[in-house]
């Protein structure tokens, strides 16, 4: 385990000394100044993202834009590519944050009971969103929506296109009867 936090550690060191990133200017300006190395700056800053996210004012609100921001941005990179590797990536993620926000709008008392409930869900959200082959978001895709999405797939086409007959057969009742 400490061989796979030692390659996380320098994994982060190294994206926070990569000059393509837009954090390196303010890294090394922050590190210069206060002689901090800035592996302990980024550190302390996602200990304090991490305390506003138990404690603070609209953590909520917080922890929903870190969820959205970042995956709409690189989705939308990713639609200007021409990988499907990429597109098939981010869209396994909205498949999941999809899942994850229906169910939360119906247990919404869950998080009033749940000590850290915005932290939890951040972590699991940057889990999903993280830049690895086998992130959350695809782990929990094909070990449990594909599957359930499988085994229904066929009711569930049945009841549409039965519902999008009824639409037609009504919306073509209205012109008929606007036209009398």
């Amino acid at each position: 385990m400490s061989a796979k936090m030692q390659e996380c550690k320098e994994n982060i060191n190294k994206a926070l000394n990569d000059d393509s990133k837009p954090w390196t200017p303010m890294l090394a300006l922050v590190e210069g100044k206060s002689g901090i190395p800035r592996i302990y700056i980024f550190y302390g800053g996602v200990s304090l993202f991490a305390l506003y996210l138990m404690f603070g004012y609209a953590a909520q609100l917080l922890c929903n834009i870190v969820g959205l921001i970042y995956p709409a941005y690189i989705s939308m990179k990713a639609i200007e590519t021409s990988d499907k590797v990429d597109d098939t990536k981010w869209l396994t993620y909205w498949v999941i944050y999809a899942v994850m926000s229906t169910v939360e709008f119906f247990s919404g008392f869950i998080t009033s009971f749940i000590p850290f409930y915005w932290l939890m869900k951040c972590i699991f959200l940057v889990w999903c969103m993280a830049p690895i082959q086998q992130n959350g978001s695809v782990f929990l895709y094909h070990r449990f929506i594909r599957p359930f999405f499988l085994k229904h797939v066929g009711e569930t086409d049945a009841v549409l296109s039965n519902l999008a007959d009824k639409a037609k057969k009504m919306a073509g009742d209205i012109i008929s009867k606007k036209a009398e």
